[in-house]
């Protein structure tokens, strides 16, 4: 690890009426590296991962980003610094296309001949092919799943943050999808995924 962290959260912690999610949580992700939280549903991992993409408030603690404070609880902040995040419930709709869900959802604004272009240039860059024509309620969860993907890779992150991404993976996609990791880790992203221990136990052989 560098010596200043991609990302480095101190005592983060996050309470609700009769329960504390986090509990003065620390940790640090390098450039380049990929990180799993592990836990049951209900540990918090959800939480975290919200916090970090400025979407929840912690009750105490702080955030840098390569060294540098990050406003909490600001979203469009975190996205400007490069903080994408793929959650485990999709926010697609399902009577739009690829490329049209994909754009609602970038801060800059494309063409649609250069949105269309760069969804099957990141697909292709990144074995995640898909037709950006193609309307979202004729595509599978792993499809689905796909399109999430490439939209927060056309943010061009510094910090993937994906929420329990294999639950609705076939083990040959699970398999793809950290290829996929792997690749963005050696072009310098830093990644970060929440794993429940049952889905960690199902797919750890493909980490290595």
């Amino acid at each position: 690890m560098s010596a200043v962290p991609r990302l480095a959260l101190r005592g983060i912690t996050r309470r609700y009426p009769g329960v504390v999610a986090n509990d003065g949580v620390s940790l640090e992700v390098g450039a380049g590296e990929i990180h799993a939280i592990l836990g049951e549903n209900g540990a918090g991992k959800s939480t975290l991962v919200k916090i970090i993409a400025g979407a929840v408030a912690p009750d105490a603690g702080t955030i840098e980003f390569d060294g540098r404070p990050v406003a909490s609880a600001d979203p469009a902040a975190a996205r400007a610094i490069g903080v994408a995040m793929v959650y485990q419930h999709f926010s697609l709709f399902d009577s739009l296309t690829v490329a049209e869900n994909i754009a609602l959802g970038l801060d800059r604004r494309l063409g649609r001949g250069e949105l269309a272009a760069a969804i099957r240039a990141a697909g292709e860059r990144y074995g995640m092919r898909i037709d950006p024509q193609a309307h979202v309620h004729d595509l599978s969860m792993g499809e689905r799943q796909r399109v999430e993907i490439v939209r927060a890779l056309l943010a061009q992150p510094r910090l993937l943050i994906l929420d329990e991404p294999t639950s609705v993976l076939t083990p040959q996609a699970a398999e793809a999808l950290f290829a996929t990791l792997r690749q963005l880790a050696s072009e310098g992203v830093s990644v970060l995924f929440m794993w429940s221990i049952r889905a960690a136990s199902r797919s750890s052989r493909w980490l290595g």
